[in-house]
């Protein structure tokens, strides 16, 4: 089927119109379905979910849909649709199907998992994060057929569906490396992320990456007295607060050698296009409930927290804590440090600085034991990847010829463990805006956003195809 540009957009409404109704019933039920992961009550609910969805899935006409099961975890979904093209490109669609806890007295209008339509919005713990986005697919898949007039997608399109990623996937790169094979692609397209605002549309091109850990110092045997012993022994409190007050220098940069190696510096172009946006720092000062920017000198607050690595002193502690004053030096003092990551540092890397870095200063008396929680990689894709060109084009035929910017997210998560273990470009498509709500009570989905999303995957595979060759 040939289409102009402007017949092939309508074309995909038509079709989106006439579906709509039933779309959106299906995807109610789903949302019915409380999976919350972090709950171990709940388990049997996110079970159900992964088998709602693998049935769904089949219905839409993926004709290999089956419910994996993780190491001890929950379980996610994987369904494939061969394109039958012989030299048609892979293309991986990574989502997930387990939600925050929710409750009516956490502050919700209504039951948070008895959606309910508002004017445009659909309100339900699940709506943005993640189920929405990850259904909007099913419905674009049909579409596209409907536009090209093929049978199977111009891509081989895969489909992976964790059940874990809200408490932190951890099973989900022992499942991607033990599925590797029929996980291969040649892109990954995540939809979990989302956009500048609704009259912003933007795609994200990374991620940061995460390591973490927790520092025990170790003095005397037990708490003494600090009149006797005060000023002759090390006492580890201080030593802890001397080691996040030596976290940054006087320019807010990390200190820790070798932390900036090989990183991937934003380029003017990029810079350019960050400030483009209508960023209003007041109102993200009040977001964040803070009175005040600080940080990296020689960058915006965006650049801050979308493409420069910080590290953050999470908590200290040690000593007594109770009410007036016990005059002592503690036996110990914990500090807990997190790291966020770009493109070029490795986390193992960067685990075996800090570690030196520590133990460099700390002086004698003063025993420590170092424990790191895991690691997240960054990732990045180039703005010049005809995959990423690919998507903001698919975007902006939704968006009536908008202009797509770009954004990236200050936070960490599994993509970059698709793009390790696959060696794949990781491509961004979400439509959730900032006042969706996650996590958070009333969640909810703009429908006009969700739709738009399901219209941009309708125009991508056949445009990833031609751009993945």
């Amino acid at each position: 089927m040939s289409d102009t540009p402007d017949s092939a957009v309508q074309t995909v409404r038509k079709y989106i119109a006439r579906h709509r109704a039933a779309f959106l019933d299906d995807l109610a039920e789903w949302l019915r379905i409380p999976s919350v992961s972090a709950q171990p009550a709940h388990a049997p609910d996110v079970r159900r979910s992964a088998e709602w969805l693998a049935a769904k899935l089949t219905e839409t006409g993926f004709p290999v849909a089956e419910v994996w099961e993780t190491e001890g975890g929950a379980p996610a979904v994987f369904a494939e649709w061969p394109s039958g093209d012989p030299d048609a490109p892979t293309v991986l669609v990574y989502g997930h199907h387990d939600v925050q806890p929710a409750a009516r007295e956490d502050g919700w209008d209504t039951d948070p998992f008895e959606p309910v339509v508002v004017g445009n919005r659909l309100y339900a713990r699940g709506a943005a994060d993640d189920k929405g986005q990850v259904f909007f697919h099913t419905l674009g898949v049909r579409a596209h057929l409907a536009l090209t007039g093929r049978t199977a997608p111009a891509v081989n399109l895969k489909l992976l569906v964790e059940g874990e990623e809200e408490f932190g996937s951890p099973h989900f790169r022992e499942l991607v490396e033990r599925r590797r094979d029929r996980l291969a692609a040649d892109a990954v397209v995540v939809s979990d992320t989302g956009m500048w605002s609704e009259t912003t549309p933007t795609v994200c091109t990374g991620m940061r990456g995460l390591t973490d850990c927790e520092i025990v110092l170790y003095g005397p045997d037990q708490d003494i007295h600090s009149g006797s012993f005060g000023g002759a022994v090390p006492n580890p409190a201080t030593i802890a607060a001397r080691l996040a007050a030596a976290l940054h220098d006087e320019h807010e940069r990390v200190t820790v050698p070798g932390f900036y190696d090989g990183i991937a510096a934003l380029t003017e172009a990029e810079r350019r296009l960050i400030a483009e946006l209508p960023f209003d720092e007041e109102s993200w000062l009040a977001t964040a409930k803070s009175h005040g920017t600080l940080g990296e000198a020689g960058y915006s607050t965006l650049e801050r927290v979308w493409a420069r690595p910080t590290a953050e002193v999470n908590g200290i502690g040690g000593g007594y804590q109770g009410a007036g004053s016990k005059t002592i030096i503690p036996s110990s003092a914990v500090l807990k440090l997190s790291f966020r990551l770009v493109a070029g540092q490795d986390p193992e890397r960067i685990e075996s600085a800090v570690r030196d870095w520590v133990a460099a200063r700390l002086p004698d008396g003063i025993r420590h034991k170092i424990t790191f929680w895991g690691a997240t990689r960054p990732c990045l894709t180039p703005l010049d990847h005809p995959a990423l060109q690919a998507v903001v084009r698919s975007m902006s035929r939704a968006f009536d010829d908008a202009k797509i910017r770009f954004t990236r997210e200050g936070g960490s998560g599994p993509a970059a463990d698709l793009q390790d273990v696959l060696g794949a470009p990781v491509l961004f498509l979400g439509i959730s805006v900032p006042s969706d709500g996650w996590h958070a009570p009333n969640e909810k989905v703009e429908l006009d956003l969700l739709f738009k999303g399901v219209e941009t995957t309708a125009h991508l595979w056949g445009d990833l195809s031609a751009a993945l060759r």
